[in-house]
């Protein structure tokens, strides 16, 4: 497991979900680009991690603590008023594809992130790791970290950028209460690839007795292919979901990426389903002028960010850029790997939802289905309703609504203001 293992050759007739590769790789993306203080860490994770794949016992232990301590399974939830909507946009009465709500705001803490959490938690308290750090950004994976290391006795630092504190002031409070200590980090741009930069700083220092859950599909093997794995119950559950409520497969899936966890969650058991289209959703912010956006996929260029290569926003000299974004959890200059691979395979397309739009949608599935969502899940909606407007009647689109927007409300109200 290094930085220089570059082998990348997958058979022709692959699926796709057959990744990553026995050196963390997703196509060209992926890998292990991290400083040699952190490779034995990761060495003893990926060990740790394929004993658990087998250890039927965990996945037991964790699909009990899912049904009773998260709440799943999530409902999929028939989406009338958003449907309605959608149909309205267009006058041919056989347009307008029925949508679905993956309902993950319902998960317990508000969001998918604890489907992640929980099952890391486990595995440090396997390596006899006593103390876990988190990143975040809307604090939604803050404050599901923190219930996780409550709940597993943990002791728990989170590392939050000063400006997404600010705006995401409930979330800090819920994390505190949980027993966390949340340190503000103050460098760069003050949001979440600054704090992720502080907890990497803070693992290097402290790998003997802390793990650092990390909160998305990002960062050096073998991180994105487990957090992906924990969030693949998104999909699993859908799936299933969907053969009873439709009798079919989706016509059409679309998710928001940031750092790309519940996308590659809800995608990853449906990229071997070709029939399926996958649609991900990007912060596209102000415009497309670099630094008014958060879409590396759509905009960037191969590079490595936080320890594995993928599509990063940066300048030419291989700096990386800044970003924005109203919403928190998408204000991110890079993607996982598996998301790029994806990309390049062309197994999922990738498009942006600017702030207003996402505002916008944020408002229709307040009023139109009294479901407040989040920012993040409110870029898949306005990205979603467009798109169901032209399918066929009798087709189903499902909108993975990754988490509800209570944190959001404050700062939505402060962006519209008298337009609310």
């Amino acid at each position: 497991m290094s930085s220089t293992d570059t082998n990348t050759e997958h058979p022709i007739d692959m699926r796709i979900s057959a990744v990553p590769d026995r050196n963390g790789r997703y196509g060209e993306c992926g890998g292990v680009y991290v400083p040699e203080t952190l490779i034995e860490a990761l060495q003893q994770l990926d060990e740790v991690y394929q004993k658990v794949c087998n250890d039927h016992h965990f996945w037991e232990r964790l699909g009990d603590l899912n049904r009773v301590y998260v709440g799943r399974t999530t409902p999929l939830y028939q989406a009338n008023g958003l449907t309605w909507r959608s149909r309205s946009l267009n006058e041919d009465k056989e347009l307008g594809a029925t949508i679905w709500l993956k309902r993950e705001d319902l998960a317990h803490t508000g969001a998918h992130k604890i489907n992640n959490t929980l099952g890391q938690a486990m595995i440090a308290k396997k390596m006899g790791k006593n103390r876990v750090i988190a990143e975040t950004g809307a604090g939604q994976h803050g404050v599901a970290t923190a219930t996780a290391a409550a709940y597993f006795g943990l002791k728990c630092d989170v590392y939050m950028g000063s400006e997404d504190i600010r705006r995401q002031n409930l979330n800090v409070t819920r994390m505190k209460m949980l027993g966390a200590n949340v340190i503000p980090v103050e460098d760069g741009s003050k949001t979440l690839k600054d704090a992720t930069n502080e907890a990497l700083r803070d693992w290097m220092g402290s790998v003997e007795h802390t793990h650092y859950i990390l909160g998305s599909v990002v960062g050096p093997h073998p991180f994105p292919m487990i957090v992906r794995d924990f969030q693949s119950v998104i999909g699993r559950e859908t799936k299933a979901q969907a053969l009873r409520h439709i009798s079919a497969m989706p016509n059409t899936i679309v998710a928001c990426v940031g750092g790309g966890s519940n996308a590659a969650g809800m995608f990853y058991p449906f990229v071997d389903e070709s029939d399926v289209r996958l649609i991900g959703v990007e912060a596209g912010g102000r415009s497309d002028t670099p630094g008014d956006h958060a879409a590396p996929l759509t905009y960037g260029k191969l590079g490595v960010l936080h320890g594995s290569m993928s599509y990063v926003l940066q300048d030419e000299s291989g700096q990386t850029s800044p970003v924005h974004s109203c919403s928190a959890g998408l204000d991110y200059p890079g993607v996982g790997p598996e998301h790029s691979y994806w990309k390049d395979s062309g197994r999922v397309e990738y498009t942006t939802v600017s702030d207003e739009e996402a505002l916008e949608a944020f408002i229709w599935t307040a009023r139109d289905e009294g479901i407040i969502p989040a920012l993040e899940s409110s870029h898949a909606v306005a990205k979603a309703v467009p798109i169901a407007a032209e399918m066929h009647k009798d087709e189903h689109l499902i909108v993975n609504l990754s988490g509800r927007g209570d944190k959001d409300v404050e700062e939505v109200a402060r962006l519209l203001g008298d337009k609310l």
